[in-house]
């Protein structure tokens, strides 16, 4: 009895020792240090990037401030052989691009510091996702140098922050059409795909079609009321067709992608002249929704604030976005590997800043531009409608390219043949 009653606590102990191992504090105990470690400083990273498009939206406030109110606020203490007698070297205009100059010095060493970066556990790694106190004064020098700078430079940098503003938008533009692809990807209808799925892609492009041909039609009314209104008339009819050519070219038995990525590129695009007619300058007759008294209200304020909103997130999208850009898409991420290219991302932020000094200069080096307003003349709206033509001929190419390259392979095939 003894050995038996031996033998049942045995197994008791034994039993009790394995629901223990199993409970989830024995899970945590039990857990390799190394994963716990990998796990914490994943999170860092995902949580840094975050802090980062922070530091990028006070930082496209701070140059609004300046731009606007800069003159009126700063006492007379400034460097006057950068800011001249009056000061207006470091406003307004060129207040804006010392301001994008620091932003860009400041994202442009990170990118110098972290673009090796390809493990958790490296030290570039660390220094991304950490070292707040030492980023802090160095973003504090970054932003204060450039108002130490001559003029003549500043007039160089905003020449140069030009050409950058437009490689931020071609590689928004990039980002945005491999999201466009992967969403008809993940919802277009196959063989194994349920009729949910299929019911989802029919209504989702009958909605995004339907958002375009409304705002095609609203264009008409609201910015070309008149036959004089002959560039906006040329503009939206130009829109027009574009999403006819992209409907025709993805409906093509060759091509065959469905209707679903086209809505979404075509509300994109009528989203983007509607954005450019929006930016011609106030007093045109032909657009029947702005006001002449060149006062602001609160729809001012808030479309601003919007504005800013939308080019963080613009910036921000495209910045974790890097596998868009990528030869081999399919590389498996281990445990310690980094969850996004931190080079990568803050060099789309120092890009980024160029393109946000653009927008509240309104491309224009020379005049400044008024208070509460952001990317309006006609250099934004011509920017704009060339945005908007890229992206159809980058979204078209797309979609013809698979069917130019399997026409190659195939007289390839032939022309090897006796």
């Amino acid at each position: 009895m003894a050995e038996i009653s031996g033998s049942i606590a045995a197994v008791e102990s034994s039993a009790i020792d394995i629901s223990s191992t199993n409970s989830p504090r024995a899970k945590a105990s039990s857990m390799d240090p190394k994963n716990v470690a990998c796990c914490e400083e994943r999170s860092k990273s995902l949580r840094a990037r975050y802090i980062y498009a922070i530091i990028f939206f006070i930082i496209n406030l701070t140059a609004w401030f300046i731009r606007d109110y800069g003159h009126s606020v700063f006492p007379p203490t400034y460097y006057k052989e950068a800011c001249g007698t009056t000061g207006h070297d470091c406003f307004h205009t060129l207040g804006v691009l010392r301001v994008s100059l620091g932003c860009f010095i400041f994202f442009f060493l990170m990118f110098l510091t972290t673009f090796i970066a390809r493990k958790l556990y490296e030290a570039c790694s660390k220094w991304h996702s950490g070292w707040w106190k030492l980023k802090f004064f160095l973003l504090l020098a970054s932003m204060v140098v450039p108002f130490f700078i001559p003029p003549g430079f500043i007039h160089i940098y905003g020449e140069v922050a030009r050409v950058g503003a437009g490689i931020f938008l071609l590689l928004q533009l990039i980002s945005v059409i491999e999201f466009i692809r992967w969403w008809n990807k993940y919802w277009s209808p196959d063989e194994q795909s349920n009729q949910r799925s299929c019911s989802i892609a029919l209504f989702t492009s009958t909605v995004f079609y339907g958002v375009s041909i409304c705002g095609i039609v609203s264009m008409y009314y609201f910015y070309a009321p008149r036959p004089a209104c002959s560039l906006n008339i040329f503009f939206i009819t130009w829109t027009a067709l574009l999403l006819i050519v992209m409907m025709v070219i993805s409906l093509h038995s060759k091509v065959n992608r469905g209707l679903l990525s086209s809505g979404i590129m075509a509300s994109y695009v009528v989203f983007l002249c509607w954005s450019a007619i929006r930016s011609e300058p106030v007093d045109e007759k032909c657009n029947v929704q702005k006001p002449d008294n060149g006062k602001f209200d609160w729809t001012t304020v808030l479309g601003f604030l919007i504005a800013i909103g939308a080019i963080v997130m613009a910036t921000f999208s495209t910045g974790i976005d890097s596998k868009s850009f990528q030869f081999n898409k399919n590389n498996v991420k281990l445990e310690d590997d980094i969850r996004y290219n931190y080079g990568f991302f803050h060099m789309i932020f120092s890009l980024g800043a160029m393109y946000f000094a653009m927008l509240f200069i309104s491309w224009n080096l020379n005049d400044s531009a008024t208070e509460w307003s952001i990317d309006v003349g006609w250099a934004s709206a011509g920017v704009k409608i060339i945005n908007e033509w890229v992206a159809a001929t980058i979204y078209t190419w797309k979609l013809v390219s698979p069917v130019v390259k399997q026409y190659r392979v195939v007289n390839n095939e032939q022309t090897m043949q006796p």
